[in-house]
C-alpha cells in the first residue's frame, strides 16, 4: 500500500478539506449512520486533521497529527491514513464518557448524489394523532438534506426597516424563516435558485451581518457570533455554487 502524506491526502475520497466542524456534524447527522466518518483539516490547529465520526446521536471529533513520517492518534501511530481507517474498521472506537463503542466502518465521500433541484409541492394534510395518547405529530421537523442548517438570525424588515429575530431553516434549495421555532408555517420561503450573492455586510452598523441578494430585494441578517455568521455564509455560498453548476450543465458535487 502506498504511503499517504499531506501532499496526496486530497486523493482520499473521504477527505473533505476545509469544511467546518459544524458542516461535518450536519452531513454525518443528516445522512450518515453509526460508524460513518470523514476526514477534514483542523480548524483550530493548522497542519493537523480532524476525524469526524457519527456515534449514535452525536458526532465525535478526533485529532490526528502528522509529524512528517506518520500520523498519530492518541497512542497509535500509522504510516498512512488508510492504514489508520482499516485498523479501526475491526476495532471499537470509544464514543465518549458514556462508554458507547462505535466501529469506524463507513467512509463518507466528498461527492454524494443528491438531486440538483427539488420539486416544490404543497401538501394538504392534518397532523396525525396516535390512537393511544392523542399526541399530535411533531411540527417543523429537522432538516435532513445535505448542508442543512437552522437557528436564530435577526433580519431587517422590508418596509419599516426594523430588526426582528426569526427562526431560519436552510434546507434543500430554500431558506425559510419562521416567527418562532416550532411554528408549522414559515413567514416566507426564499428560493435560492433566484439568489445572486451572499456576503458579509458592514453597511448597517450591525456586527456579524450578512446580505443575501435577490433580484428586486436584498435581505440583511445578523447572527449572534462571528462563527455562526461564517457558518451561514459558508453554507449559503455552497448552495449557490451548486445551483450555478446546475444552471450551466455541470455536475454538482452534493
Amino acid at each position: 500500500m502506498a504511503d499517504t502524506s499531506p501532499s496526496d491526502i486530497e486523493d482520499l475520497e473521504w477527505f473533505h478539506k476545509d469544511i467546518s466542524r459544524h458542516v461535518a456534524e450536519g452531513l454525518l447527522m443528516a445522512n450518515g449512520v453509526d460508524g460513518s466518518y470523514l476526514l477534514r483539516t483542523s480548524t483550530t490547529k493548522p497542519g493537523d486533521y480532524s476525524l469526524s465520526v457519527r456515534c449514535a446521536n452525536s458526532v465525535k471529533h478526533i485529532s490526528i497529527t502528522w509529524d512528517g513520517r506518520e500520523y498519530a492518534f492518541g497512542m497509535g501511530r500509522f504510516k498512512t491514513l488508510r492504514e489508520f481507517a482499516e485498523h479501526f474498521e475491526n476495532k471499537p472506537l470509544i464514543g465518549g464518557e458514556s462508554g458507547v463503542l462505535t466501529l469506524l466502518k463507513y467512509p463518507y465521500p466528498r461527492c454524494v448524489d443528491e438531486p440538483p433541484a427539488y420539486e416544490t409541492v404543497r401538501v394538504h394534510a392534518e397532523w396525525g394523532r396516535t390512537s393511544s395518547d392523542e399526541t399530535p405529530a411533531a411540527p417543523n421537523p429537522a432538516p435532513t438534506a445535505i448542508a442543512s442548517k437552522e437557528g436564530y438570525l435577526t433580519k431587517m424588515g422590508g418596509h419599516r426597516k426594523n430588526w426582528l429575530t426569526r427562526w431560519f431553516v436552510l434546507v434543500k434549495n430554500e431558506l425559510r424563516y419562521y416567527r418562532a421555532r416550532g411554528d408549522n408555517e414559515p413567514l416566507r420561503a426564499l428560493d435560492l435558485q433566484q439568489a445572486t450573492e451572499v456576503a458579509r455586510d458592514t453597511t448597517h452598523g450591525k456586527t456579524n451581518c450578512m446580505r443575501l441578494v435577490f433580484p428586486g430585494r436584498t435581505f440583511f441578517m445578523f447572527a449572534g457570533s462571528a462563527q455562526e455568521a461564517d457558518e451561514w455564509i459558508e453554507l449559503l455560498q455552497w448552495k449557490l455554487d451548486q445551483l450555478k453548476k446546475v444552471a450551466v450543465g455541470a455536475a454538482p458535487q452534493y
